[in-house]
C-alpha cells in the first residue's frame, strides 16, 4: 500500500508484526516532501511508537481478519466473547481490550481482528446505549449553556452528561470519544 493510503485504525505489517495507525497527521513542509506522522500501536505487544514516512513510500498492509462476536464475560485477567454463528468462544487478555472494556456489556457484539489465528484486538460498535446507575440531581443555577454533571453507567464508566439526565435513564454514548449522545427513550 501507498503512504498516501494511510488513515486511522489502518493495519501495516511492520518488521514481521502487525501494527494498527493510532494517530495519523499529514505535514506539508515549506519545501520538499509532505510528511506523514503517525503513532502506530503493537497489536500484539501493545506498545506504541511514533513514525514517519515520506510521500511515495510503500507500506505492507498487514493480512488481519476480522470477525463478529458477542461479548461473554469477564474474569479478571481476560475477557471471553462468542462467534454467533460456530458458537466458537475466544478468551482475549485484559491488557488487549484495554480501556474499551469500560463498554463491555452482555452480548454487545464486537470486531474481533485475528493475525495469524490470534485475536489481537477488538473493535468496538461506534455507539452504545447503556443505563444510568448513579448521577446526582442537576442544579439549575448561574449557568448559560452547556452545563454537565457526571453520570455513571451499568459498567462503572463515568460520563459528563446534560443536567436533565437522571438516574435510571438510558444514553447513547459513542465509543470513540467515551462522550454522551443522546437519550434514548425506553
Amino acid at each position: 500500500m501507498d503512504v498516501s493510503d494511510l488513515k486511522k485504525n489502518a493495519k501495516l505489517k511492520i518488521d514481521g508484526n502487525p501494527w494498527i495507525v493510532v494517530d495519523f497527521q499529514f505535514v506539508k513542509p515549506g519545501k520538499g516532501q509532505g510528511l506523514y506522522k503517525c503513532k502506530i500501536k503493537n497489536m500484539l505487544t501493545g506498545s506504541v511508537v511514533d513514525r514517519t514516512w515520506r510521500s511515495g513510500e510503500k507500506l505492507e498492509a498487514a493480512d488481519v481478519e476480522s470477525r463478529t462476536h458477542s461479548f461473554l464475560f469477564g474474569s479478571g485477567d481476560s475477557y471471553t466473547f462468542m462467534d454467533a454463528d460456530t458458537y466458537e468462544q475466544v478468551a482475549i487478555p485484559a491488557d488487549t481490550v484495554g480501556d474499551d472494556s469500560a463498554f463491555l456489556m452482555d452480548e454487545l457484539p464486537v470486531d474481533i481482528l485475528f493475525y495469524e489465528g490470534r485475536a489481537v484486538g477488538i473493535t468496538l460498535p461506534s455507539h452504545v446505549v447503556m443505563e444510568v446507575t448513579e448521577c446526582p440531581d442537576g442544579v439549575a443555577g448561574n449557568t448559560a449553556t452547556g452545563a454537565t454533571k457526571d453520570a455513571t453507567v451499568s459498567t462503572g464508566l463515568t460520563v459528563q452528561v446534560p443536567l436533565f439526565i437522571k438516574q435510571g435513564e438510558r444514553i447513547k454514548i459513542d465509543t470513540r470519544t467515551r462522550a454522551y449522545v443522546e437519550r434514548v427513550n425506553n
